[in-house]
């Protein structure tokens, strides 16, 4: 099948690994795929954004840089046709952005289906988050591309129930968890490692991630135990000072940012793998790398995490909402090996079972987009 897929992203972080491991594996496939989006994404290094960008963004007044988001389909538009001219595509798959719509106009035009795929409720995202001004008009452009879409492939049940009650009819609407490699991640050693046990954390460092909850539990545990950190961001130097503040700045490990090709070998050095919070709605790429990796994991006790997760037998779930309660989850693993190396087992048998893998994401999207040509026939 011969794919045109479309993004907005301009910087190389999660968003980059859902692209680029997709892409690749519908190459692996032997589909034709011809990437398209902006000149800025190619500059930008792993972990980083456009300068220019970042520049404009601290510029321009909010509602201006939106408005500048719209503009941004002109040109958008032009390389999307130009690369379909060359293309001829059977398929316009989409990465969603907020305010983005080219892909979608291009796929009315040429009458060639048009799949969606949506990681997060931006407008709702932004508005909480990021300072949205024009929150009407990009409430209604979100509306617009999800229901121009033939498919849209949400990656949860949770943002898959956020987008029907935008108005976009249930059947169209299917869930696609994030992946691995799994050929990356070789079966974990039957033997516990000697040392303290390793907590782990693969991600941008930022203050939402809840990583502050693992220094203080560290700090009141009287046993062996060191926290390592793979991944960097700006809430890092905050918490140096914070475990330095607690005393257990030599057991706080910082190991920098590493590229995803390197994320097996750094999860494989966990004794237990931590989620400590996330949003709501979000399929976690750590989440992946750390049932591939067979390590025992903690993570918080919600609906989207349970959709792959299941407490007591793939892993240690949590209430959020609880004080302590992540830690007391931690101090369990760490006082059970036999129950580590369980739940790491069982989490991979079930990565490998339900096939949380990229190559199985990409198969299952063309089956869809060769059974939507058929019915357009």
């Amino acid at each position: 099948m011969r794919i045109l897929y479309s993004h907005r992203i301009q910087s190389r972080d999660g968003q980059s690994v859902h692209v680029e491991e997709l892409v690749a594996a519908l190459r692996a496939l032997g589909h034709e795929v011809t990437v398209v989006g902006p000149g800025f994404y190619e500059a930008a290094g792993f972990g980083a954004e456009s300068r220019a960008v970042a520049a404009l963004r601290r510029l321009l007044p909010g509602a201006v840089a939106e408005l500048a988001e719209l503009a941004y389909n002109i040109p958008a538009w032009r390389r999307l046709a130009r690369a379909a001219r060359a293309a001829r595509p059977e398929l316009i798959y989409e990465r969603y952005n907020l305010y983005y719509l080219a892909g979608a106009m291009l796929a009315r035009r040429l009458g060639v289906p048009y799949f969606v795929e949506v990681n997060a409720p931006l407008a709702e995202e932004r508005a909480r988050y990021g300072g949205l001004k024009l929150r009407a008009l990009a409430r209604a452009s979100e509306r617009h591309v999800w229901r121009a879409a033939d498919c849209v492939l949400a990656v949860t049940e949770v943002l898959k129930a956020r987008i029907t009650a935008a108005g976009v009819a249930g059947e169209k609407v299917r869930v696609v968890p994030n992946g691995v490699v799994l050929e990356r991640f070789p079966p974990p050693p039957p033997d516990v490692p000697a040392g303290p046990p390793v907590l782990g954390f693969v991600g941008f460092v930022r203050d939402w991630h809840g990583l502050d909850a693992v220094i203080r539990g560290l700090a009141a545990h009287d046993g062996p135990a060191v926290f390592r950190i793979v991944g960097e961001g700006p809430a890092r130097p905050g918490l140096e000072a914070l475990a330095a503040s607690l005393g257990v700045a030599e057991r706080v490990q910082f190991a920098g940012l590493l590229a995803h090709a390197d994320v097996p070998a750094a999860a494989a050095g966990f004794d237990i793998a931590l989620q400590p919070r996330v949003v709501d709605y979000a399929s976690p790429l750590k989440i992946f790398d750390y049932m591939a990796a067979g390590r025992a994991i903690v993570a918080p006790d919600q609906p989207n995490i349970r959709e792959v997760l299941e407490d007591g037998r793939t892993a240690l779930l949590f209430d959020p909402a609880r004080e302590g309660a992540m830690w007391a989850a931690v101090a369990r693993l760490l006082a059970d090996p036999g129950l580590r190396a369980r739940l790491g087992a069982a989490a991979r048998a079930e990565l490998e079972r339900r096939d949380y893998t990229w190559r199985g994401n990409a198969a299952r999207i063309v089956a869809w987009a060769a059974a939507g040509r058929g019915d357009r026939r």
